[in-house]
Formats: C-alpha cells, sequence, structure tokens
C-alpha cells in the first residue's frame, strides 16, 4: 500500500474525487431535487433581501446593514459549494481539480468565520436597541457598523489564509478519494498521509476563537437583553423586544450547532460520514432559511418586500 502510495508523495495530485453520496445511488437524485430548490430558492430569498436593503430608506438601520451582509454570505456561502455539488451529481466524473478544492475550502471557511462576527455584531445590534434605546443612535452609528463588518471580512480572511497556507503543504500520497460533497479542512486534513497533528490543533484553536468568542458575545448580549425585557411591564412591549430577536437567534442556533458540532470534536471522534452530511445541512439549508427567518417573523422587511416587488411590477409593465 505504501509503494503505491508513494507516487504522490511531495507533489499534489491533480484532482480529488468528491464521493458525495456516490456509495449511496439511492440517495442522489433526491439530493439534486433539494439541492437544486435549495439553491434557486437562497439566491432568491438573498438577493430579495440584499435588494430590499439597499432601496427601502426604512431599513437604513445598522439591523438591515448587518442583515443584508448576512444575506450577501449566505449567498456567497452557497454558490462556493453548491454549483459543484449539482455538476458532480449528474455526471459520472465526480471530479474537483485541486487548484479548485483549494479555492473552495478557502473561500468556504473564510465566509464561514465572517458570518460568526457578523452573528455576533448582529447580537450587539440588539443589545444596544434593546437595552440602550436612547443612546441607540449616537453608538449604532454607520461609521462603527462598517467598521463592524471590515473587521469581519478581514478577520474570516487571515483564518483562512493560515488554514490554506498549512493545508497545502500536506502530502497525499495518491489518496485522491474525498469522502464529502466538497473540499472543506477537516476533510482534506483527514486525507493527508502525513502527520497532521499541528494541522490539527491550529485549526481546533483558530475555530475555537471564531466559534467560541462570538458564541460568548451572542450568549451574554442575549442574557443582558432578556433580563431587560422581564422589566417592561407592557406585554406588549415585552412580545415586540423578544420578536426583534426571535430571528437572530433561530438563525444562530442553525448556524452554530452543526458548525460547534463539526468543528469542536476531537480529530479522533472526527467521522467523515455524518461531517460530510452536517457540512451540507449548515452550506445550503441554513443560508436557504435565513431569509425566510426574517421575512416571515419582520414586519418592516415583509413591507419593503412588498414595495419593492410592486417597483419591479411597475418597471416590468
Amino acid at each position: 500500500m505504501k509503494s503505491d502510495n508513494h507516487s504522490f508523495l511531495g507533489d499534489p495530485p491533480k484532482a480529488f474525487i468528491l464521493l458525495g453520496a456516490s456509495d449511496r445511488p439511492w440517495l442522489e437524485l433526491p439530493l439534486f431535487v433539494v439541492l437544486l430548490l435549495s439553491y434557486v430558492l437562497a439566491m432568491l430569498g438573498n438577493v430579495a433581501i440584499i435588494l430590499a436593503s439597499w432601496v427601502d430608506p426604512q431599513l437604513h438601520s445598522p439591523m438591515y446593514i448587518f442583515l443584508s451582509h448576512l444575506s450577501f454570505l449566505d449567498l456567497c456561502y452557497t454558490t462556493t459549494t453548491v454549483p459543484q455539488m449539482l455538476v458532480n451529481m449528474g455526471s459520472s466524473q465526480k471530479t474537483i481539480s485541486y487548484g479548485g478544492c483549494t479555492v473552495q475550502y478557502a473561500v468556504f471557511h473564510w465566509l464561514g468565520c465572517t458570518e460568526c462576527i457578523v452573528l455576533a455584531a448582529m447580537a450587539l445590534d440588539r443589545y444596544m436597541a434593546i437595552c440602550k434605546p436612547l443612546h441607540y443612535a449616537i453608538l449604532m452609528h454607520r461609521a462603527l457598523c462598517q467598521q463592524l463588518v471590515a473587521l469581519a471580512w478581514l478577520s474570516g480572511f487571515g483564518n483562512s489564509f493560515v488554514q490554506v497556507v498549512l493545508t497545502v503543504q500536506l502530502p497525499f500520497c495518491g489518496q485522491q478519494v474525498l469522502n464529502n460533497f466538497f473540499c472543506e479542512v477537516p476533510a482534506v486534513i483527514k486525507l493527508s498521509c502525513a502527520d497532521t497533528a499541528v494541522n490539527d490543533t491550529i485549526l481546533a484553536v483558530l475555530v475555537a476563537f471564531f466559534v467560541l468568542v462570538p458564541l460568548a458575545l451572542i450568549l451574554l448580549s442575549y442574557g443582558f437583553i432578556a433580563r431587560a425585557v422581564l422589566r417592561i411591564q407592557s406585554s406588549k412591549g415585552r412580545h415586540k423586544a423578544f420578536g426583534t430577536c426571535s430571528s437572530h437567534l433561530m438563525i444562530v442556533s442553525l448556524f452554530y450547532l452543526p458548525a460547534t458540532y463539526m468543528y469542536l470534536q476531537p480529530p479522533s471522534n472526527y467521522s467523515q460520514e455524518q461531517g460530510k452530511f452536517i457540512s451540507l445541512f449548515y452550506s445550503i439549508i441554513t443560508p436557504t432559511l435565513n431569509p425566510f427567518i426574517y421575512t416571515l417573523r419582520n414586519k418592516d422587511m415583509k413591507g419593503a418586500l412588498r414595495r419593492l416587488l410592486a417597483r419591479i411590477w411597475r418597471l416590468c409593465g
């Protein structure tokens, strides 16, 4: 076995075979249909939120600035992975080039870490709006929102850069079958024939920082929010305050629960079989659900979307 694998030692493979669901042929067609529908819905929903946030003057508040960036992240998230998955499911050649794989996991991890910080910034915004309402407009000014968004994108890029530099140095020794639907750092590291202790440790430390620190800030913010809301005398006021936060909490849960399970377990416990389906969930299902969670539970967004559709209808008519 070692002699067969030695041919690629020192040189990266030209391509990886993405196993996906090919070990379960009966699953490929249903998954293809689900992925295609989810991708179309994710594109339409997130594009609609971005356009509404830009065009409608009523949505120029910090909350919707962060929401438009979250929608853009989800848009990029799905586009990074889903088209390749759809092509592979509809073809007998389920491959991706080594360079394409590197770009895919680099962008995927960049967007994922950026989203962690954007979600934390959204929690900070809700804390300011509910706990510091009189100072909200002064504290959460547009320049601060832009700085937080820039910090999110730059931090995510820094994490991705470190992961790429470490991962591209790994030898793969002829092992080309990647048991996943797309290229992701844990699955690629698992494929290497070298000692990956350093990669595993740095991945765990960086992901713990980018997942646990924002999550701790989110939980702390909502602890203060819950205390402030419970002090509100009016039941209508409490309901309105909880309503503005419930959508964000649902999105945080959908994003963080699978990501925490996926990245914050010991490498020895990592199961590629479970991991690839969990990756499928937060790479396509979560970005598809996010716009519907916000539009169905937010009167301002529903009103803005109706006005946007009316404007498009007038232009087309």
